[in-house]
C-alpha cells in the first residue's frame, strides 16, 4: 500500500497543469461516483492528476492504475478498506476496465463507505458491459472526446481562446486573432496531427499507430470473447475501412470478401465505435429522434485516416470526417437525403472553397448551410470549415 501512495504522489506532483481543458470544470468532482469515459490518448489520465494537483489534499487521495500488479494479489474493495481505515477521502482508479468484475466492487465500495469519493476512467467500450453491477442510479457519467480545432490551438500557442455555440457559429460570430494567426494553417496541421494530446510529445504517427494496436489487441479482446483469430478479422476490417470511408455498410460483400460472418460485423462496428476508432452515421428515425440503420461509417477522426490509409487520404473524407467528430460531442448529426448532414432540422454541405448551393436548390434557404474548406471568413450560410472546431 505504502508503494501505491508512492507511486501516486510521484505522478500527480509531476504532471503538467499550465493548460486544462474546459471539460474538468463541466465535472461535478464533489459526486460520490464519477465516470470519465472516452477513447484511448484523449487525456483522461491527465485530467485526473491535474484535478488531483490542483484541489485535493494530497494527504486524502490516492490515484492507482487497474492494471497495477497490486491487484494481482489484493482486491479493490480491499484497497477501498484499507485507504479509509488511513484517513483517504479520495480514489482515482485509472483505465478500470482492465479490472475483471469492477463492477461489483465498485458498487460495494460506493454502498459500504459513504464517505469516500471515487472517480475512475475507462474506455467507452464500458458501455457495452453485460452482467456485474448496475451502476446507473450511482455514478455521473462523462466522456471525453479528442482535441477540438480551439483547444489545439490552444495548446500550441498557449492562448485561451473560448467555445462557442453552433448557433454562434451558424451566425459568424467566432472572434479570431487573425493579426497573430493563421487558421488555415493550423487546421492543416491539426487534422493531420492534432486530435490527441501527446501531439505535444512527438512522434505522433508512432504514438497514435500504438493507441490503435493497443484499442484492437488489447482493450476489445479483454471485454468480450473474442479469440486471436477473431482479433485477426477485427484488424483486417478496419484496414478495409480505413481505405474505404466514408463507407456505406454492404454486409454481403464483406462477409465475401473478408471471411466474417454477416451476423457478426454489426458486432465488429459497434467494437470500433465504442473504442474510438470509427463513427457511425445514422438515419433519423420519423417523428422522435432514434437512431436507425447505419448509412455510413467513418474514421472517427481524420488523424486516423492519415496513419491507417496506404495512400493519401481524400481530402473531401477528410473534411466529412472532422465536421462530424466535432458535432457529435454535444448534438444530434443524422444523414440527410439532399446533402452530407443534417442538424436539428438544418442541412450541411461539406467541400472546398469552390464548393457552390447548387445541391441545395431544392432547400429552404434559411436552412441549409454550405461548409467550407480554404477560407478564413463566414459569409451568410456559407461557414468556414474551421470555425467548427470551436463549438467545443
Amino acid at each position: 500500500m505504502e508503494r501505491l501512495f508512492t507511486s501516486s504522489r510521484k505522478l500527480v506532483q509531476n504532471i503538467k497543469t499550465h493548460y486544462v481543458r474546459d471539460m474538468h470544470n463541466d465535472i461535478n468532482w464533489n459526486s460520490r461516483l464519477v465516470a470519465i469515459l472516452g477513447s484511448r490518448g484523449t487525456g483522461k489520465t491527465t485530467m485526473m492528476l491535474q484535478h488531483i494537483q490542483l484541489y485535493e489534499d494530497l494527504n486524502e487521495t490516492l490515484y492507482v492504475t487497474a492494471d497495477d500488479f497490486y491487484f494481482t494479489t489484493h482486491r479493490l474493495e480491499e484497497l477501498a478498506e484499507k485507504f479509509v481505515l488511513y484517513g483517504g477521502k479520495h480514489l482515482y482508479i485509472d483505465e478500470i476496465h482492465k479490472y475483471k468484475g469492477w463492477t461489483t466492487e465498485i458498487k460495494n465500495i460506493y454502498d459500504k463507505y459513504t464517505d469516500l469519493k471515487v472517480v475512475y476512467s475507462g474506455s467507452s467500450i464500458l458501455e457495452l458491459e453485460k452482467g456485474g453491477s448496475d451502476l446507473s442510479r450511482r455514478k455521473i457519467e462523462y466522456h471525453l472526446p479528442g482535441l477540438s480545432f480551439r483547444e489545439y490551438i490552444n495548446i500550441k500557442e498557449n492562448l485561451h481562446l473560448p467555445k462557442y455555440t453552433l448557433e454562434d457559429i451558424l451566425a459568424g460570430k467566432v472572434d479570431f486573432p487573425y493579426q497573430t494567426l493563421k487558421p488555415l494553417q493550423l487546421f492543416e496541421e491539426y487534422i493531420r496531427e492534432g486530435y490527441y494530446p501527446f501531439f505535444i510529445e512527438g512522434d505522433y504517427s508512432m504514438r497514435l499507430t500504438g493507441v490503435i494496436k493497443q484499442i484492437v489487441e488489447e482493450d476489445v479482446p479483454n471485454f468480450s470473447d473474442f479469440d486471436v483469430a477473431s482479433v485477426h478479422k477485427l484488424k483486417k476490417f478496419l484496414y478495409v475501412l480505413a481505405q474505404s470511408v466514408p463507407f456505406k455498410p454492404n454486409y454481403s460483400k464483406l462477409e465475401r470478401d473478408l471471411g466474417i460472418s454477416r451476423n457478426t460485423l454489426p458486432q465488429y462496428l459497434l467494437y470500433l465505435e465504442k473504442t474510438g476508432l470509427i463513427s457511425l452515421l445514422r438515419e433519423k428515425a420519423k417523428g422522435i429522434k432514434l437512431l436507425e440503420k447505419v448509412e455510413k461509417v467513418y474514421l472517427q477522426n481524420p488523424n486516423l485516416s492519415y496513419v491507417l490509409s496506404e495512400t493519401t487520404p481524400d481530402i473531401g473524407h477528410i473534411r466529412e470526417t472532422i465536421f462530424f467528430a466535432w458535432i457529435k460531442v454535444n448534438h444530434f448529426i443524422s444523414s440527410s437525403k439532399v446533402s452530407d448532414f443534417e442538424i436539428d432540422e438544418n442541412t450541411f454541405e461539406i467541400g472546398g472553397k469552390n464548393k457552390t448551393r447548387k445541391q441545395l436548390s431544392s432547400i429552404d434557404a434559411e436552412k441549409a448551410y454550405v461548409v467550407k474548406d480554404g477560407i478564413e471568413y463566414s459569409f451568410q450560410h456559407t461557414i468556414p470549415l474551421w470555425m467548427f472546431g470551436f463549438i467545443y
